[in-house]
């Protein structure tokens, strides 16, 4: 199966944002250790491109993602979700990270967002696409 063409919309050390056309969603592709303010500054960066190419779906990859990050859980379930929900957001999948640590953290996250219906958690990024594009 050939591999779709994305579109780098932002790269920095700490993620790289791409557009999907074939699966019409954001790819945000966290690396490295994270903290509160790289995790705050990346998930602006995903909201503002977001409303700016008006693509509503995003798949939120963390398995290139060190150590944990739980400063900043209860401002993404809480600030940053009812933001992208207010500006369009229909469905996030979030691949979670092979370190335990910062599974913790978006397993925080998830949870103090009360778990709503538009967030989906996977292991494995196949199986977040495979969600994404049987809601499409």
């Amino acid at each position: 199966m050939q591999q779709a063409r994305t579109e780098i919309l932002y790269r920095d050390t700490t993620i790289a944002i791409e557009y999907n056309p074939e699966g019409e969603w954001i790819y945000a592709n966290w690396r490295g250790y994270q903290n509160y303010d790289t995790v705050v500054a990346g998930c602006e960066k995903i909201q503002e491109l977001m409303k700016e190419i008006a693509c509503f779906r995003i798949l939120n990859d963390n398995t290139r993602v060190e150590g944990q990050w739980s400063t900043a859980s209860r401002w993404v379930a809480e600030e940053w979700f009812s933001s992208l929900r207010a500006n369009g957001l229909q469905l996030f999948a979030w691949v979670y990270s092979p370190s335990m640590l910062s599974r913790l953290s978006a397993s925080k996250a998830v949870k103090l967002a009360k778990s709503p219906e538009y967030i989906k958690v996977f292991d494995e990024i196949t199986l977040a696409e495979d969600w994404l594009r049987s809601n499409a």
